[in-house]
């Protein structure tokens, strides 16, 4: 009998594909939109385009095709542009999905396979373990200890146990494994299955929006009702001067579309999606757009010892016999029988088809030290799931014959408390734990005991147990542990262990690694104990926690949470699905972590490497301060936009009208690929991970930058009515003067989109910047503005005009300092912090 399929040989290659011909994959579906049609009714709801759409309208009312069609033409770049940016963002997202998707065990040929969950096929022997997401039905063909949640189906919580010859043997898509291990035949996939006829799916579940996200709407919500009210006002104005409803209007409309900044929220999405998308290709999948904004907050990340910390390779390194009170080094082989019988015992006390590293060591252990295999003489009666605070598990197995074995292994100090010992084997036992725990040993204990008849104890722990000794497995630290601690120290992360192993274990661990707080651990019980007061002057002073649950795991996170801490947290198994759903950022394990876990967290590291939350965290920063440079440019290219347009038509100036619908348009089209191609793309600021985390609550318009931006924005509006004002002195016509200004507020554009690449380092350090893009957009809007002014057609239509030498470099030079003078402000600023 293998021990790795229990004798199931499952479905064959071609079995497998008649199968998939005759039942379906299996996939949930339901009914579906059209993206396609959602995005354009998305699109034709955006304020810009309506007001496009009724300037176009206007101008073929008022006998002027060639600008009306223009701005129709318009429309259609727009939603060109729109519907390139949501197909980037779309696919993005169903890569994170593809990725983040169930996977599942099968049992084909003879051989223990890790496929898709959509791969399965009926007919297929699935194998499902403790925390295992089930992802089709299935008829139980063996199990261990094996329990199954149905609450998705039946609204029950507690956990049901099933076995082959259960009245209720079916096991059912969207359920999750509580307990145990299970083989099941299944019987249906897709929409057969339970889930898939009652019509519920996950993909059904909505987000809300974040605070960023709400911060975002509600600024340009604001926008556009200054934008309606600038309108009224406008309109009215030039009315009252001039009776001429078409024209009065078309002025108006050009002055609204100037106000809406309707690149901010494409522009949010883009980074948001896109970053996802970054941090994907790099082993890190985010399953929720808001895991990007609060990554860079990150000031506390918890994290599990066994294979976050450790390579989670264990070995059987040591045991200790009570009974001789000796330790007995097992880096060679071994013949002593004692020791044979202690490996044989803590095998028993294994699951017969392991999973964990430590039991799945000792069945290789059992392998390589007895000649006789006597795994296939025994069946499984009875066992107790690991539970019990510190925790123990047992097995009791019977052969043919009716000879019984009752094994139990767990933390050494459960059975402390349910054996009876003599004082000396008390203090031998105690001294063994804490020489082996000190070495940084992993240590179980491993028991027997006896019992006649099938009435077994309700409790593992009412079992009359013989202390037999110790098994100590050695686990390594990651080679890279002791860099990614640095990075994150470095970076202001607070880091905290929170461990079900014990202190001494643990905490020779956290030396051997350069761990800093390895002075104080706390114990899960004595947690509990804590009052609030207590427990968070206790969570906020200690980094080590140790022998924890998941109540204690969960009132950690609440703790910190309370204490206005972002809190990050790794974890693995079933028990800590609870506090990575608490915590801001859960991360679970793509390789040995449990689907149970995966599904709580919002964020899954690919490889098991804790490296990349720090390349998570990094990326965190990187994009909220790129969305932040973005938003920036945006406010500060608007507010000369707006006011150029204002100030003439309210002043009276001689050419009130000094930019059309048709310029407004075109700068529009200049600011959105800069706003959301450029500033996406900018490598990270070499001081960024140097600084301590952002705190959420700090609002993404604070007051400092907003101010910021609208000094900027107001600077380029000197700049373009003085480069006005200087073309009227001198005697240029209305074309000419339109031009100049046009010119200024092109040159300002470029230069602020330079400029802003950095609020801290000058520019002498940004254009060093690898971002290829910047040159590729600064030089098509080069190119479209010489364009615009020097050939006859496009100058015509747009009411420019060539400019002389003179005219060029004055527009240039205007535009130039509006915008450099804040490479000053940040000279200063560097040299004041």
């Amino acid at each position: 009998m293998s021990q790795d399929n229990h004798g199931i040989q499952g479905l064959s290659g071609q079995e497998v594909l008649a199968a998939r011909a005759a039942y379906g994959t299996n996939r949930l579906s339901g009914k579906r939109s059209n993206r396609l049609i959602d995005a354009l009714i998305g699109i034709a709801k955006e304020p810009m385009v309506v007001l496009l759409l009724v300037t176009s309208c206007i101008y073929f009312i008022s006998g002027e095709p060639g600008d009306g069609a223009f701005l129709a033409a318009a429309i259609l770049l727009v939603a060109g542009i729109s519907l390139y940016q949501d197909t980037r963002s779309h696919n993005a997202l169903e890569k994170l999905k593809d990725y983040s998707q169930p996977r599942c065990k099968v049992i084909r040929d003879s051989a223990v396979q890790a496929i898709k969950s959509e791969d399965m096929v009926v007919g297929d022997s699935l194998m499902v373990e403790e925390g295992t997401m089930i992802t089709a039905d299935g008829v139980i063909a063996h199990a261990n200890d094996f329990s199954v949640n149905e609450s998705v189906l039946t609204g029950e919580s507690l956990p049901v146990y099933k076995d082959g010859t259960s009245p209720d043997n079916h096991i059912f898509h969207g359920t999750t494994v509580a307990s145990g291990l299970a083989i099941a035949t299944v019987t249906a996939v897709g929409n057969q299955t339970r889930l898939g006829r009652i019509g519920k799916s996950l993909e059904s579940i909505t987000e809300e929006k974040t605070p960023l996200e709400l911060q975002i709407n509600n600024f340009v919500r604001k926008m556009v009702i200054a934008g309606l009210i600038v309108f009224i006002g406008v309109w009215a104005m030039n009315y009252y001067r001039s009776p001429r409803l078409l024209d009065s209007l078309i002025k108006a409309l050009t002055l609204a579309m100037s106000v809406l900044p309707e690149e901010i929220p494409v522009a949010f999405t883009t980074f948001m999606a896109l970053g996802a998308w970054r941090m994907m290709k790099m082993g890190i999948v985010v399953k929720q757009m808001k895991t990007v904004e609060t990554l860079g907050s990150a000031s506390i990340i918890c994290i599990d010892k066994t294979g976050t910390i450790t390579e989670n390779k264990m070995s059987l390194a040591k045991v200790y016999l009570l009974e001789h009170d000796q330790t007995v080094d097992l880096t060679s082989k071994t013949t002593d029988a004692a020791v044979l019988e202690l490996l044989r015992l803590a095998m028993w006390a294994s699951e017969p088809i392991p999973f964990d590293p430590m039991e799945a060591a000792l069945h290789e252990a059992y392998t390589h030290t007895h000649l006789r295999d006597e795994r296939s003489d025994y069946h499984m009666i009875h066992e107790y799931p690991l539970n019990g605070q510190p925790p123990m598990m047992t097995h009791l197995f019977e052969n043919k014959a009716g000879k019984r074995l009752i094994a139990s292994k767990g933390a050494p100090e459960a059975y402390l408390k349910i054996c009876r010992l003599t004082e000396a084997e008390t203090t031998h036992m105690t001294a063994a734990v804490n020489a082996m725990s000190a070495e940084g040993y992993r240590v179980l204990a491993v028991a027997e005991s006896t019992f006649n008849g099938n009435d077994f104890p309700a409790r593992q722990q009412d079992f009359d147990f013989r202390l037999k000794g110790l098994v100590a497995f050695y686990d390594p630290p990651k080679d890279n542990i002791k860099k990614v601690l640095k990075g994150f120290y470095q970076a202001g992360v607070e880091v905290k262990i929170i461990t079900g192993d014990n202190a001494a274990t643990t905490m020779a661990i956290a030396r051997q690694i350069n761990f800093e707080g390895v002075e104080r651990s706390t114990g899960g019980e004595a947690l509990m104990e804590l009052s609030d007061q207590e427990l968070a002057a206790e969570v906020k002073a200690v980094n080590i926690f140790t022998r924890m649950f998941p109540e204690a795991k969960l009132k950690i996170i609440n703790a910190l949470k309370a204490q206005k801490e972002i809190v990050a947290m790794t974890g693995d198994g079933v028990n800590d699905g609870p506090a990575l759903k608490a915590a801001h950022i859960g991360i679970a394990m793509g390789k040995k972590g449990t689907e149970i876990a995966k599904e709580a967290a919002s964020l899954i590291l690919l490889e098991d490497d804790l490296s990349k939350m720090v390349t998570a965290v990094a990326m965190g920063r990187r994009i909220y301060a790129n969305l932040k440079k973005a938003i920036q440019y945006i406010i500060s290219i608007h507010i000369p936009i707006i006011l150029t347009v204002f100030f003439p038509l309210a002043l009276g100036w001689v050419y009130p009208n000094i930019f059309s619908p048709v310029h407004i348009i075109f700068l529009e089209l200049i600011m959105g690929p800069t706003c959301s191609i450029i500033y996406e793309n900018e490598p990270m600021e070499k001081n960024t991970m140097h600084q301590s985390p952002r705190p959420f609550s700090t609002t993404f318009f604070n007051w400092q930058e907003l101010m910021i931006s609208v000094v900027q924005g107001l600077a380029i509006t000197t700049g373009t009515l003085l480069t006005y004002r200087y073309a009227v002195t001198i005697g240029a016509n209305e074309q000419v003067t339109r031009t100049m200004v046009f010119v200024c507020l092109i040159t300002a554009n470029i230069w602020l989109t330079l400029v802003n690449r950095s609020f801290h380092y000058s520019l002498f350090t940004t254009v060093r910047y690898k971002n290829n893009l910047v040159l590729l957009i600064i030089g098509i809007t080069i190119f479209m503005a010489i364009a615009l002014i020097y050939l006859q057609p496009l100058t015509e239509f747009f009411e420019l005009a060539p400019l002389s030498i003179a005219q060029l470099m004055a527009g240039l030079a205007i535009g130039f300092v509006s915008v450099i003078w804040f490479e000053a402000f940040k000279w200063w600023k560097r040299r004041v912090s």
